[in-house]
């Protein structure tokens, strides 16, 4: 299956440079551009593409808010974004997370990369350039620690809100696994076990969790700091 996606930055040779490397990608096709915000929430909404990439800053709404509207919370059917910029600073990677983003890559990424990240949305996996993940990740631990942010309404400032349920043991590896990135193939790998009873686990945390993608469920397991004593980001 194609892969449908909108391509949305204020610079015009950003976004012709974009258009025509995933045009190159087997499997992406670029639908619609946008040269603002609005622009990008209007054509989102009236094309469905699969993947919007926007760009952070953008005149009229910037890309956080343009993907707030279109996968924030309170939206019955998000959107799949993933946000692109040049700027490599922590507050803009949790503000585009927090507002629904399932990717998160910086504009020296590569193509390859770039093409994984569109895959990776538009199969509900969600992909952040490795650059920052460590970094990332020690930054939504000292969040969770603070109370101050993060996802399933702990951005409250309260402690991050308990499951309806109670987590399994295998339950608890595939969330640390999540948390790390791990896509559905390599976390079978990982823990042994098939790959649709890997798809199972994570629609069970989803549905304990609150959560409704794979990032609010990593954003989960970094403010409960379950990624301590497993092993840090580089794994077990």
């Amino acid at each position: 299956m194609t892969v449908r996606v909108l391509v949305a930055d204020d610079q015009e040779i950003v976004r012709t440079g974009l258009t025509m490397i995933l045009r190159a990608q087997p499997g992406i096709t670029v639908i619609g551009q946008a040269a603002d915000g609005h622009r990008a929430v209007e054509l989102a909404r009236s094309l469905r593409p699969d993947v919007c990439l926007f760009d952070i800053r953008m005149p009229g709404i910037d890309g956080i808010e343009a993907t707030r509207r279109l996968a924030g919370p309170q939206v019955a059917d998000p959107s799949a974004v993933v946000v692109i910029t040049t700027f490599d600073l922590d507050e803009y990677v949790h503000a585009a997370l927090k507002a629904g983003a399932r990717g998160f890559l910086l504009k020296d990424a590569g193509p390859e990369l770039l093409a994984q990240a569109v895959h990776a949305a538009a199969a509900g996996d969600a992909l952040i350039a490795p650059s920052i993940t460590a970094r990332l990740l020690a930054a939504f631990a000292d969040a969770g620690a603070a109370g101050a942010g993060g996802a399933g309404g702990a951005g409250s400032g309260g402690a991050p809100p308990q499951p309806v349920e109670a987590l399994t043991h295998r339950e608890e590896d595939v969330l640390v696994a999540v948390a790390r990135g791990r896509t559905n193939a390599e976390i079978a790998a990982e823990l042994y076990i098939s790959l649709s009873t890997v798809k199972t686990h994570i629609a069970r945390l989803m549905q304990k969790l609150g959560a409704r993608n794979r990032v609010e469920i990593a954003m989960w397991a970094y403010e409960t700091r379950r990624l301590e004593g497993s092993g840090g980001p580089g794994g077990r």
